[in-house]
């Protein structure tokens, strides 16, 4: 083997070496300071010139009177995990729960999937869905592996959180 063969076979040993290094550094990036988390546009309370009113502008008309609040569960709570107490109003569209960005529900958790579980509503009625998640979704300590329907205070365990239904 020549010279020349030998250093540009250490020198391609020397390029391998440090981008494993460096991918190496990048996986211990992430795991240490996590997904970046970014806001959601469109939340509730947010202010827009249009919707304040001016000086000189009548005040705005009472409200109608609201009917009387539905039987059914109106939001989606975290009790246990390290999200304990976020709450997340029901509506028609579903939840996704996991630690993707794209989640309504982002989870900081070694133990759930990037697209864990998703709770939907479907004729008046509640439902969680496992996503293929790796460790499982479990209703009341019970591992589901097809769409389960919900009740109010029917605790859903996902990685080491816990959510819940609740008027």
């Amino acid at each position: 083997m020549t010279d020349l063969t030998f250093t540009l076979l250490r020198l391609g040993y020397l390029v391998l070496l440090w981008v494993f290094v460096l991918s190496a550094i990048g996986v211990l990036r992430r795991d240490l300071y996590g997904t970046k988390i970014t806001p959601r546009k469109g939340r509730k309370g947010a202010s827009t010139p249009a919707a304040r009113p001016s000086a000189g502008a009548a005040a705005p008309a009472p409200e109608p009177a609201r009917p009387a609040a539905p039987a059914g569960p109106s939001r989606l709570v975290v009790t246990a995990g390290p999200l304990t107490g976020t709450t997340i109003p029901l509506t028609t569209s579903s939840i996704l729960i996991g630690r993707a960005p794209s989640c309504t529900l982002v989870l900081d958790d070694d133990y759930s999937s990037s697209r864990h579980a998703r709770i939907f509503p479907q004729h008046g009625t509640w439902f969680v869905e496992d996503l293929g998640s790796t460790n499982g979704t479990y209703v009341e300590d019970q591992r589901i592996g097809q769409v389960t329907p919900l009740s109010i205070g029917t605790r859903v365990r996902i990685g080491q959180s816990v959510v819940e239904l609740q008027r």
